[in-house]
């Protein structure tokens, strides 16, 4: 299945790392009657050489409070469960971070701390998160994995950037994936799209997302 690419310029991501990646800026979430955000949201992964698969996010947030369930994000037919706390201020710039800490199970057995961090100024903005896999059958597998966004949202329904990351699960001789990305916000929900190496025929691949918050 071939996606159309987003017109997208390159990004060299600030950390570098190793895992599939696509956990992107969070959805704004409200607060409902018992305190608690929810959202998840789904990713499509449309690959020209390797088998097409979906990965999915899952978080919920109450005050600092962070939980987040993921499949196959660390690897293929795995799934990882982690809690962190926010820390977040800011005037004119503002900021949040989320140290976390989770397990991952299923394919691969370790334990992976990490960290979330976003920062915002006017329309512009920056997320990037990374964390590091302990494996716990095989150490030589041990890995650290980040993603990293800058974002710009010109209009309320609209957000668009660079992308970088650096990827375990999507072989390619590039050490480093870049591209561009766009989502367009309805309500509670957010269709996004990822074009990464757009300059490269042998190694684009692209990503759809579909979220929403409740």
């Amino acid at each position: 299945m071939r996606l159309s690419a987003l017109a997208a310029v390159l990004l060299m991501p600030a950390l570098c790392a190793a895992q599939e990646g696509a956990n992107h800026v969070p959805l704004q979430t409200d607060t409902s009657a018992s305190g608690w955000a929810f959202a998840a949201t789904g990713y499509y992964y449309a690959l020209d050489d390797q088998d097409n698969y979906f990965s999915a996010i899952a978080t919920a947030d109450r005050d600092a409070l962070h939980l987040e369930a993921r499949y196959n994000y660390e690897a293929i037919d795995s799934a990882s469960l982690f809690a962190g706390w926010t820390f977040a201020g800011g005037d004119s710039v503002s900021w949040e971070i989320t140290p976390i800490i989770g397990a991952v199970m299923g394919s691969k057995h370790g334990i992976a701390p990490g960290l979330e961090a976003s920062a915002a100024y006017g329309m512009v903005d920056f997320y990037i998160e990374a964390e590091y896999v302990g494996d716990l059958d095989v150490r030589d597998d041990s890995f650290t994995y980040a993603w990293s966004e800058l974002g710009f949202t010109p209009l309320t329904w609209l957000r668009f950037g660079l992308v970088g990351q650096r990827s375990r699960v999507y072989e390619s001789d590039r050490d480093i994936q870049r591209g561009g990305f766009a989502q367009l916000t309805a309500g509670r929900f957010t269709l996004g799209a990822y074009v990464f190496n757009p300059d490269d025929s042998a190694d684009r691949f692209a990503i759809v997302s579909l979220g929403a918050s409740f």
